[in-house]
C-alpha cells in the first residue's frame, strides 16, 4: 500500500515512529560509542596501572634477591666458607642466614668463577650441583656489579640475580665464588601478580611457546598463537601489553605479556544496549499512545469534514457540520457551514431562475412549433372566407387545415405524453413509408434549396413504432439538416435489420457537428447556430426512441452529421395478467 492511500492518522503516526526510531538509534550510537572509547580507555588505562604495578613488584623481587646476595657476599665467614668449595659445609653455614633473610620461594646457587653449581639452597630447582652455568659468561662483563635477569632452563623459567664475591689476593681482589639468587617463574608466581595487579592476566612466553599464565586452559589455547605472532595490541577479548623478558646480559629471550579482559566492558555496553531498547520501546508506546490520542481529538474534526463534503457532493446541502472547538479546524468548519448554506441559497434562486428561464424557453419552443400549421391553418382559413374558390380547392384548402390542425394535436400530445411520462401504442409501420411522410414536409422547402433524399431503405422493412412520433423525429432531422446546408446537398437515409433490431442511419453533406457541441447535444434547450429552436428537438426525439426501447446516438467525426437509431424489430411480448 502507497504512503498516498494511508488515513491521515497514519500518515502522522508512521513518521513519528520513523523519526523517533532514527532519533534514538542515533542518540543510542553515539552513546554506544562514547562508552566503548570510555570503556577501552579505562581497559588501557587498568592494564597500564597493572604494567606498572608488575614492574614495581619485580623490581622490589629483584632488590630484595640483590640486597639478600650483597649481605652474603660482603660476609667474611661466608666468604671463607666458600673458599673451602665444600657444599655441605657451604649448605651448613650459609641456610640459617640465607633462611632468615629470604622468602620460601626463592633459590640460592654458588657456583665457582667458571660458572659450575657448587651448593643449592632454599627453593628446590632443576638445577644440580656440578651443573655447568653458562649464562655466567655472560654476566662476568658485568662484574663486579650485579647482573639481573630472567633465566630459562628447558621449560622452566626464573628470574635472578648474580652476584660476584671477591678475596683480597697478591694481585689485588680476586673473584672467589658467584651467587645466584632467584624466583621460578610458575603458575602460582604468575597468579600472585594477578592478585596483587588488581585482576590483569599474566602470560610468559619463551621460544614461541607460553611458559605459565593465569588464563583459563581454553581461553590460552585460544589467543595464545595470536599473542605470540601478533606480540602487541589486541588479542580476542584482550587488551595485551608486551614487555621483552631479558636474560642477565640484557638480551631478549621472551615476552610478558598484560591483559586486561574486555568481558566486564562488553557486559556493560550489552547491558546499556537493552536498557537502550528498553527505553525506546517504552518511548514508542508513549509517544504513539500519546499521538494516537491527540491525532484522534485533531481528525474528528477533519472526518467530520469529509462526511460533511461527502454529503454536499450527494446534493444534502442542508447538512451541517457539528462545530465543538475554537481552533483553525473549527473556523474552518465554520466557514465549511457558511459555504453549505450560500450554496444552498444559490442553488435554490438558481433552481427559481431556472424554472422561469425554463418556461419562457418552452414556451417560446411550443410557439416556434406551433407557428408553421397555425400560418397554414390561418392563411388556408382566410382563403375561404375571402374569396369564392372552387370544389375542389375548397376541399385541398380543408385537408390542408385538417393536417395542420391534427399535427397541433399530435405535437401537444407528444409533449403531454414527455411530461407524464407516457407513450402511445406502437403499430407496425413500413420504415420507408415514416421517412417519406416525413420527407413530404419539407420537400417544398428542400426543392428550393437544392437538397434531395437519398433513401436505402429496403422493401418490405418494417418495425413496431408510433408512427406520429416517428415522423416528428425524421422532421426533426430532416429540418436540421436543411437549415445547416444553404448550398444545397443531400440527406441519405439507409436501414437494415438483424435478428433483433431495425438500424436506421440519417446523413447529411453539411458542415457536420462541432466536438464541443457532441457531448451536449442531447441536452434540453441546447442549441448552436441555429436561427430558430430552442434545442428540444433532439431532447424529445431521443426521449421517443428510449420509449420505443431503442436509442438515437450521434457518429462519425467526418463532414456531415450522421445519426444512427436502433428500434426493436419485434413488438414486445405482452404481459399476462396474474389470476386472482
Amino acid at each position: 500500500m502507497s504512503f498516498a492511500r494511508l488515513s491521515l492518522l497514519w500518515k502522522i503516526l508512521l513518521p513519528m515512529s520513523v523519526v523517533l526510531t532514527v532519533v534514538f538509534a542515533a542518540a543510542g550510537w553515539i552513546l554506544q560509542n562514547n562508552v566503548v572509547r570510555s570503556t577501552t580507555t579505562s581497559v588501557e588505562r587498568e592494564a597500564r596501572a597493572s604494567f606498572q604495578a608488575y614492574e614495581s613488584l619485580w623490581k622490589a623481587r629483584a632488590d630484595q634477591l640483590a640486597a639478600v646476595s650483597r649481605i652474603l657476599s660482603t660476609m667474611s665467614d661466608v666468604r671463607r666458607v666458600f673458599g673451602t668449595g665444600d657444599e655441605a659445609t657451604i649448605r651448613d653455614s650459609a641456610s640459617e642466614l640465607w633462611g632468615r633473610i629470604s622468602s620460601e620461594d626463592a633459590f640460592f646457587l654458588v657456583t665457582d668463577p667458571q660458572g659450575k653449581v657448587i651448593a643449592s639452597l632454599g627453593a628446590s630447582v632443576s638445577i644440580r650441583r656440578n651443573e655447568d652455568f653458562p649464562e655466567m659468561q655472560s654476566a662476568l662483563a658485568r662484574f663486579p656489579s650485579q647482573a639481573s635477569g630472567f633465566l630459562q632452563r628447558g621449560p622452566e623459567l626464573f628470574q635472578v640475580v648474580v652476584t660476584p664475591v671477591y678475596v683480597q689476593s697478591v694481585r689485588g681482589p680476586a673473584l672467589l665464588n658467584v651467587l645466584v639468587a632467584g624466583y621460578g617463574v610458575d603458575t602460582a608466581l604468575a597468579h600472585r601478580l594477578k592478585d596483587e595487579t588488581g585482576g590483569s592476566d599474566f602470560v610468559f612466553v619463551t621460544a614461541g611457546r607460553v611458559v605459565t599464565s593465569t588464563l583459563p586452559a581454553a581461553v590460552e589455547s585460544r589467543i595464545a598463537p595470536r599473542l605470540i605472532t601478533t606480540p602487541s595490541g589486541l588479542a580476542a577479548d584482550y587488551l595485551a601489553l608486551p614487555t621483552p623478558l631479558l636474560d642477565v646480559s640484557g638480551a631478549p629471550i621472551g615476552q610478558l605479556f598484560i591483559l586486561r579482559s574486555f568481558e566486564a566492558a562488553r557486559q556493560s555496553i550489552a547491558v546499556l544496549r537493552r536498557e537502550i531498547v528498553a527505553l525506546w520501546l517504552s518511548a514508542m508506546l508513549a509517544a504513539l499512545l500519546v499521538t494516537y490520542f491527540v491525532a484522534k481529538r485533531i481528525m474528528r474534526p477533519v472526518a467530520d469534514l469529509d462526511r460533511a463534503a461527502a454529503e454536499i457532493a450527494r446534493r444534502n446541502y442542508g447538512y451541517r457540520v457539528d462545530v465543538r472547538t475554537g481552533d483553525e479546524l473549527g473556523r474552518l468548519g465554520h466557514t465549511f457551514n457558511a459555504m453549505c448554506e450560500s450554496i444552498q441559497n444559490a442553488r435554490e434562486e438558481l433552481a427559481s431562475q431556472e424554472r422561469i428561464s425554463t418556461i419562457g424557453r418552452l414556451s417560446t419552443s411550443i410557439v416556434h412549433d406551433l407557428r408553421n400549421p397555425l400560418a397554414a391553418i390561418y392563411a388556408g382559413a382566410e382563403m375561404l372566407v375571402d374569396t369564392n374558390l372552387e370544389k375542389l380547392q375548397v376541399q385541398r384548402l380543408a385537408n390542408n387545415i385538417y393536417r395542420a390542425s391534427r399535427g397541433i394535436q399530435d405535437m401537444l400530445q407528444q409533449l403531454l405524453n414527455v411530461a407524464r411520462g407516457r407513450s402511445g401504442v406502437a403499430e407496425m409501420c413500413p420504415v420507408r413509408e415514416v421517412v417519406g411522410a416525413a420527407w413530404s414536409a419539407v420537400a417544398s422547402d428542400a426543392g428550393a434549396r437544392k437538397i434531395a433524399l437519398v433513401s436505402a431503405i429496403p422493401d418490405g422493412l418494417e418495425c413496431p413504432m408510433e408512427r406520429a412520433r416517428m415522423e416528428r423525429v425524421f422532421l426533426n432531422l430532416f429540418e436540421n439538416a436543411l437549415e445547416v446546408m444553404r448550398g444545397g446537398g443531400s440527406v441519405e437515409v439507409s436501414a437494415h435489420s438483424d435478428d433483433e433490431a431495425v438500424l436506421i442511419a440519417v446523413k447529411d453533406t453539411g458542415p457536420g457537428i462541432r466536438p464541443e457541441v457532441r457531448g451536449r447535444l442531447f441536452q434540453p434547450f441546447v442549441t448552436f447556430g441555429k436561427k430558430n429552436g430552442l434545442g428540444l428537438g433532439l431532447a424529445l426525439s431521443r426521449q421517443t426512441l428510449l420509449d420505443h426501447g431503442g436509442d438515437l446516438w450521434v457518429n462519425g467525426t467526418g463532414p456531415g452529421a450522421e445519426f444512427h437509431m436502433r428500434l426493436p424489430s419485434k413488438k414486445p411480448e405482452p404481459h399476462s395478467e396474474p389470476r386472482a
